[in-house]
């Protein structure tokens, strides 16, 4: 049977054929939906973990007690799961372990452009590239037999564009891999100096068995055509290259992107006039090849910028310029803003209006940077809000604890908020931070977290106060704002920055799209009333509009939320 595919759809069926067994992930575009599918599969244990960190340290908790096991994050995630990462390439496994990490070139959803394959060198782990859906589930039942046979975490890196298309998949049973047993065995698994010294030699000699493996592994396959060009590629820059190129070149599509095989690269090299590499983001094979005494083409062509495609393909290696439809209108453009009844949009308007700078975080309420609310002056990395706020009031004193606050989501806070929290309290700064309680992991599409009350699977679940955290870490003025009530929201802020200890606002409302928010009637404008002085605009919403010089709002989209009555000092906007 056959069947149209996600990618990460068809990874999770990877692992259920592969006979995982425990899946512990963060939810991370464009990673997510692996975690998500793989929740229905009643054979397989499914959670999200507060962090990547905790999620890989429990998959390799399950592989060495004998399970097959699987983590998946984005890229900016693996940083934070770098630390079990580096070790688990020493200690190795027991039973499978593969780790999905999905790459975001051309950043449509991340903060850095990141390239996975950095982290799979550094650590010694081997990694697999997939080009579409039907690889991406093979690849995840390869990578368990492999991470059994060479004793290895494996690494499947994936891209946005490989996690968020579709192919044709072919489905096939469940393998049941039966539990293997667990052994003491501290020279392997306990990583003091006296025994990691012992399994860093075996890292170098797996290295060497995996490179030999790489040069007849069926994962690197070779199609020649014929011709005086051939193309050294992988994952989805093959499918560009093909659909680009077709077979006007020869291709080397290495399944296999670490450790890079030798003799397949440089015997393929060698039957060609002209060699391109093509891969997106670094020029990690195309470092590789030079370092062979290689003579290919590459970044000086493609660049280390953005997406490659078809099109770009086409132009670089044929001079073909592919011809777009062109608007003969100007089009305004739509950025992403906060949704019609955010929770944070008042937060952000108030924190603004006052010329308070705001230390922020990752997550949907980021788009408070964006006009006109205009009011996030830095975003670093998940919890770095916290941590960022602190060294800022440390650097410019009372001054700037007067006027600076740090404002992260409650997903985000759990994530890596908390220990930057009990940082400022245990080494006082008079610094306030807002915690935005949207109830859910809003910007990766609804997920649940440790502070929402319920599992991956909706199933009811301990939930943390944060409000008995917050004073657990040392924290003693923690209060509760509802965002919906703009005057309350905005004195509260002021007089958190006023006061000479540390503190805490938490910003308390559901995320307007969660279903089980009832929402009230939709706004009406009075025409007469409507002074058309545009306060109504400041905000941002986009149910919000102005037509024949009156405000408007389209109550397909208004929720009635109310934050737009507070803006009009002429009572125009009403029930």
């Amino acid at each position: 049977m056959k069947k149209l595919m996600l990618g990460n759809e068809a990874f999770a069926r990877g692992l259920f054929e592969g006979g995982c067994q425990l899946i512990s992930s963060y939810p991370g575009t464009p990673s997510t939906e692996i975690t998500e599918f793989g929740a229905k599969y009643e054979e397989m244990y499914a959670e999200w973990a507060p962090n990547e960190k905790v999620a890989m340290e429990t998959a390799l908790g399950a592989s060495i007690a004998g399970a097959r096991s699987f983590c998946g994050m984005k890229h900016v995630g693996l940083n934070v799961a770098a630390d079990p990462l580096y070790t688990a390439a020493y200690t190795g496994v027991n039973g499978g372990m593969v780790i999905a990490v999905a790459d975001d070139p051309g950043m449509h959803s991340s903060q850095n452009e990141q390239d996975s394959r950095h982290h799979a060198i550094a650590s010694k782990v081997l990694m697999l590239e997939p080009s579409d859906s039907a690889e991406c589930k093979e690849f995840v039942k390869q990578g368990f037999e492999l991470s059994e046979q060479f004793d290895t975490p494996v690494i499947i890196r994936l891209s946005t564009r490989v996690s968020h298309s579709q192919s044709s998949v072919e489905l096939c049973d469940r393998e049941n891999v039966p539990t293997k047993p667990y052994e003491k065995n501290p020279q392997k698994y306990v990583m003091m100096p006296a025994y990691a010294k012992g399994r860093h030699v075996f890292v170098e000699e797996r290295t060497k068995k995996l490179i030999e493996y790489g040069e007849t592994s069926p994962l690197n396959t070779v199609e020649i055509n014929g011709t005086d060009v051939g193309v050294i590629t992988s994952g989805i820059a093959y499918q560009y290259a093909k659909e680009a190129l077709g077979d006007s070149v020869s291709y080397l599509k290495l399944g296999i992107v670490n450790p890079l095989p030798v003799n397949i690269i440089k015997d393929f090299a060698e039957k060609f006039k002209t060699v391109y590499v093509i891969e997106e983001l670094d020029d990690i094979i195309e470092t590789h090849c030079k370092k062979l005494g290689l003579n290919v083409i590459g970044k000086e062509l493609f660049g280390f910028i953005g997406e490659l495609s078809q099109a770009i393909i086409a132009d670089k290696i044929l001079g073909k310029k592919t011809e777009f439809t062109e608007f003969t209108e100007n089009v305004p453009v739509r950025p992403p803003v906060m949704c019609a009844g955010c929770p944070h949009r008042g937060l952000f308007y108030s924190l603004a209006k006052n010329k308070i700078t705001v230390s922020g975080d990752i997550g949907c309420y980021t788009l408070g940077a964006a006009a006109p609310l205009n009011s996030m002056d830095s975003t670093i990395c998940m919890g770095a809000s916290i941590s960022a706020l602190h060294g800022m009031n440390k650097i410019r004193g009372a001054e700037g604890e007067k006027k600076t606050v740090a404002v992260i989501g409650d997903s985000t806070f759990i994530h890596s908020g908390i220990t930057g929290l009990i940082n400022i309290a245990y080494n006082a700064t008079n610094s306030t931070v807002i915690i935005l309680d949207n109830s859910i992991t809003g910007m990766t599409g609804h997920q649940q977290n440790p502070t929402t009350g319920y599992n991956l699977k909706g199933d009811p679940a301990s939930k943390v106060s944060l409000e008995a955290l917050c004073k657990a870490v040392g924290i003693n003025r923690v209060r509760v704002v509802d965002p919906y009530n703009m005057k309350e929201t905005e004195a509260a802020v002021l007089e958190e920055l006023a006061v000479e200890e540390p503190s805490v606002i938490i910003s308390r409302r559901p995320c307007a799209l969660l279903k089980y928010v009832k929402h009230k009637p939709a706004l009406n404008v009075d025409k007469d009333k409507c002074r058309s002085c545009k306060m109504c605009l400041k905000i941002g919403c986009p149910a919000i509009s102005i037509k024949d010089g009156k405000a408007e709002i389209d109550k397909t989209l208004c929720v009635g939320c109310g934050i737009c009555t507070e803006m009009c000092r002429f009572d125009a906007i009403a029930e």
